[in-house]
């Protein structure tokens, strides 16, 4: 099944999407909206036409565990977008993912606007990656 993965943020939302088979997250871009409204609606036409069975959104833990105004405001937003979607939507811990992308971005030498405009949507990918990994692992352990 396919799976729309959301890396919140206050201006930039980053997206990733993987393929049918579960096997590989690649980004799907990045929207740039402060409304929280529009963007939950934004996000979930982006789910309709890229026909998904679920949802991702980013769970930004602080590094202890606990969660702070960003994890609160991650919450609220699923619970809007789960009323605009009819597929599930669902929470992962996503501490570390914008580290790891900025990583990413080093690796390949991406600066400046270009970065910027980019970083999201890598972040979302790693969430999405994660998440896939998760499933694999938990369909592998139920065959035992």
């Amino acid at each position: 099944m396919k799976i729309l993965a959301v890396d919140l943020g206050k201006a930039r939302t980053g997206l990733a999407v993987c393929d049918e088979s579960e096997l590989l997250a690649s980004p799907a871009g990045v929207i740039t909206e402060y409304n929280w409204e529009r963007l939950a609606q934004t996000v979930a036409a982006q789910a309709a036409e890229k026909a998904v069975g679920c949802i991702v959104v980013g769970l930004p833990r602080n590094m202890d565990g606990s969660e702070g105004q960003s994890a609160q405001n991650a919450r609220t937003f699923a619970e809007n977008l789960k009323l605009l979607v009819s597929v599930p939507v669902e929470l992962r811990d996503e501490r570390g993912t914008t580290i790891t992308a900025h990583g990413y971005l080093n690796n390949t030498d991406t600066r400046g606007k270009k970065r910027k405009a980019v970083v999201d949507a890598v972040a979302a990918t790693i969430i999405l990656q994660d998440y896939l990994d998760y499933r694999r692992n938990q369909k592998g352990s139920e065959k035992q």
